[in-house]
């Protein structure tokens, strides 16, 4: 997806879809594949980025003085950043598309969405030429990296993006020389480009990006969203399990008792530390073992057998003492 064609794929292919009642059976192979890709649970960061994009996409508008103010999305490992950014970054470019048709004969579709990666040890250059690969920009070994950042800037105001999604950018240390500079061509992107930037990334608050002058430049112009791990009790409400039903709804499994998952929430949580991204990855293996032994129902036992990623399995590891 860090090519404008593979982003226009992304966008435009329709989501997984859970079953409707009265649909004819899936196959076993539909529904493991179902399984794999799944739904995108709408979880309460991926409101919030929704709303906030919106709103500040309206600001940035006519602002033509200053950069636009833009959005941070920080968090842990597994707990749904790039899952929210991609989310939200495929509504925007829909929403464009459909007020914005290409002319009769036209080949050319709008381009409102760029999703960039933020390379291992990116230097400005490199990063920059990410973004000039993502709309094919061509270019050289001889040019530099000024010549590259103009072909961008002209190359993206032609081609209407509004919306700039940098993910990976925990990989920035400004205390570093390079990383300096390449923090430093962020913001002139930001001011140069009529575009809203987001930028996403593992617990970027904890990181140099939010230290020194350009972190407080940064801090000064961008608001958190916290993809933090979802509590099990939030006042009166009970979010973590409001998402496990979710979740429990959208499965493809004939055998199932509805409502076996959320009265196991508070082991989910445990086993998860509230991490989405564990969470799913949790249900959607023990869905597809079930698929594939025939047992086609999720049990407390089927997930107990299910490994999960390193991260979870370490927070849930009993710590024993030493006598």
């Amino acid at each position: 997806m860090t090519t404008w064609q593979g982003w226009h794929r992304f966008a435009i292919t329709d989501p997984p879809a859970p079953p409707r009642p009265g649909d004819p059976p899936r196959s076993a192979e539909e529904r493991l594949a179902y399984h794999s890709a799944f739904v995108t649970i709408r979880t309460p960061a991926i409101s919030t980025l929704a709303t906030q994009v919106r709103t500040l996409m309206i600001l940035g508008r006519h602002q033509q003085t200053t950069a636009r103010p833009s959005l941070i999305v920080t968090g842990p490992a597994a707990a749904g950043k790039t899952t929210a950014l991609l989310n939200v970054g495929r509504t925007c470019h829909l929403a464009h598309t459909r007020k914005n048709p290409p002319p009769p004969g036209s080949a050319h579709a709008a381009v409102p969405v760029a999703y960039v990666l933020v390379p291992p040890g990116a230097t400005a250059k490199t990063l920059i030429t990410e973004f000039a690969r993502y709309l094919g920009i061509p270019i050289t070994a001889r040019m530099t990296q000024t010549q590259i950042t103009d072909a961008v800037c002209h190359t993206y105001t032609q081609a209407g993006v509004q919306l700039v999604l940098i993910d990976e950018i925990h990989r920035l240390n400004p205390r570093t020389t390079t990383g300096a500079q390449t923090a430093d061509l962020l913001k002139d992107l930001s001011e140069r480009l009529p575009a809203t930037f987001v930028y996403a990334g593992i617990n970027v608050t904890d990181t140099p990006l939010f230290t020194g002058t350009r972190g407080a430049q940064l801090a000064g112009r961008a608001t958190l969203v916290d993809c933090g791990p979802l509590p099990a009790r939030h006042g009166t409400r009970h979010p973590f399990r409001d998402v496990i039903t979710d979740i429990e709804n959208n499965l493809d499994l004939p055998q199932h008792t509805p409502g076996t998952l959320p009265r196991h929430a508070p082991y989910l949580h445990q086993r998860t530390a509230g991490r989405i991204g564990s969470l799913t990855r949790l249900i959607r293996q023990a869905a597809i073992t079930a698929i594939s032994d025939g047992t086609e129902r999720i049990t407390k036992a089927a997930l107990d057998a299910v490994r999960l990623d390193h991260l979870a399995e370490t927070h849930h590891r009993p710590h024993t003492r030493t006598r």
